[in-house]
């Protein structure tokens, strides 16, 4: 071997464990879309040994969100269903894909919004009613349904202008039937003349507090003689909906 063959050798050695050390790092990190209440995504590379609430708060450092404790992260686990990333567990051995997608969701709805401090927060509160009402898991009248869509008229367009508000509503789908609701939502939304967009926030989150459904997500499960029930998280206890008995609450003192 001639001196110049020889001087290669090293660099060689050097860029395959380069190559050996890159792949590794990829083998050991998630890359994890995460899907916003205003449906913006964004990417967070991590390692796979994180700790779910270290994910957790990367997520909200991205949003500058002080309030987390209301908030979680969805996933679809293996099984097929949707669970919340568990905070205390390893990344690991809550997800087995490589690159897993997370919806970012409120968790958990206090009885008076009124105690929410951040603007942010009620905000990201008013997405969430937002995102109930037009998948139909937050059930309400007509008249309850029309009051709500009218404040978020008012957030998200200002104050009241027919024209405006009948192209907005052709256009963007806020509640099932809505088109059977225009009047009544032009003559609500008439009435929030001069209210800001976060005093709308306000007026929507006091309006859905007071509807049967709120803040109730019912999550599929099985009692302890394996009968399918749905059980949902609540401010005051756990509702276990059974199909023959209806509606049980269990409240968290006697759990």
């Amino acid at each position: 071997m001639t001196e110049s063959q020889g001087g290669h050798e090293p660099n060689r050695t050097q860029e395959l464990r380069a190559v050996v050390v890159r792949k590794k790092q990829r083998e050991d990190t998630f890359k994890l879309r995460v899907i916003f209440l205003d449906d913006s995504e964004s990417i967070f590379e991590v390692e796979q040994r994180i700790l779910g609430n270290d994910f957790y708060n990367k997520v909200c450092g991205h949003l500058k969100l002080l309030e987390k404790e209301y908030f979680g992260l969805e996933f679809r686990h293996q099984c097929g269903s949707y669970m919340w990333l568990e905070l205390l567990k390893p990344l690991a051995k809550q997800v087995k894909s490589n690159d897993p997608t997370f919806r970012f969701l409120v968790k958990f709805f206090p009885p008076d919004p009124g105690q929410l401090q951040k603007e942010l927060t009620r905000y990201l509160f008013a997405l969430q009613i937002k995102q109930d009402l037009s998948n139909g898991s937050l059930t309400c009248n007509d008249n309850s349904a029309a009051l709500l869509v009218s404040h978020l008229l008012q957030s998200e367009l200002g104050d009241y202008e027919e024209e405006l508000d009948l192209q907005h509503l052709e256009t963007k789908n806020y509640v099932p039937n809505q088109e059977c609701l225009h009047k009544k939502i032009l003559r609500f939304h008439k009435r929030h003349r001069g209210q800001t967009p976060g005093e709308a926030d306000s007026q929507l989150l006091e309006v859905a507090r007071k509807l049967d459904m709120y803040g109730i997500r019912p999550q599929a499960a099985n009692d302890g003689e394996g009968t399918k029930i749905n059980l949902a998280i609540t401010h005051s206890g756990v509702l276990v909906f059974q199909v023959m008995a209806g509606l049980i609450t269990l409240c968290y003192p006697s759990l």
